[in-house]
């Protein structure tokens, strides 16, 4: 079978342009949610909306693995870069664009390789265990990336036992949390959709 889009009756082809349509519109809204807080318990200081949205990432990631494999899935996850950077820069500055680029490429694609060598354990463990290290990574490089060193101001954190920070290192680490929760509700619709996207027996 080619390695790229194209197949012999289309349907390959179609799956791929479906991944990659999906991925993007991930990155799209994350871009956009980032920017309005999460209005609710209180936190509305600590986590916007991205950080729900963006765990979508993951789980399509995931699913295209199972589906495809993960040369595939690579092709899948530059296409939902170059257009987070793109994203980025319109939306943010060079800093956050870079940044932002450089997690979502480092996280994704060791997300498809961790997903890629547990493949074959309980149906649950590929899915949550590459979501899981995927989103430290991603959290721990946009927030170095993005924010150490501007001089920030910092803030004192009630919930946490009253611990003062730079406010960036309380955002990545509320981000962080939000993932970890998102990590383990992705499992549901993986579950769910298992038996509709089984992988391909030439799937690499």
């Amino acid at each position: 079978m080619n390695a790229g889009f194209p197949s012999a009756d289309g349907t390959f082809s179609r799956g791929l342009i479906a991944a990659v349509a999906a991925m993007c519109g991930v990155v799209a809204l994350s871009n956009v949610a980032v920017q309005y807080p999460f209005m609710h318990f209180g936190l509305q200081d600590y986590l916007t909306w991205g950080a729900f949205t963006y765990p979508v990432a993951f789980l399509i990631t995931d699913l295209t693995n199972r589906r495809y494999g993960p040369a595939k899935t690579r092709r899948v996850v530059f296409a939902g870069f170059v257009l987070a950077v793109i994203l980025s820069v319109v939306l943010a500055t060079p800093r956050i664009a870079i940044a932002s680029g450089t997690a979502f490429l480092t996280a994704q694609l060791l997300d498809v390789a961790v997903f890629d060598r547990l493949r074959r354990s309980s149906w649950w463990k590929a899915p949550l265990v590459s979501s899981l290290i995927g989103s430290a990574v991603d959290t721990v490089m946009f927030f170095i990336l993005a924010f150490a060193g501007t001089g920030m101001p910092e803030a004192t954190y009630p919930i946490l036992g009253g611990i003062t920070v730079p406010v960036w290192m309380g955002w990545g680490f509320f981000d962080w949390l939000a993932k970890l929760f998102c990590a383990g509700i992705m499992l549901v619709p993986f579950r769910a959709l298992m038996s509709r996207i089984s992988p391909l027996p030439a799937a690499s």
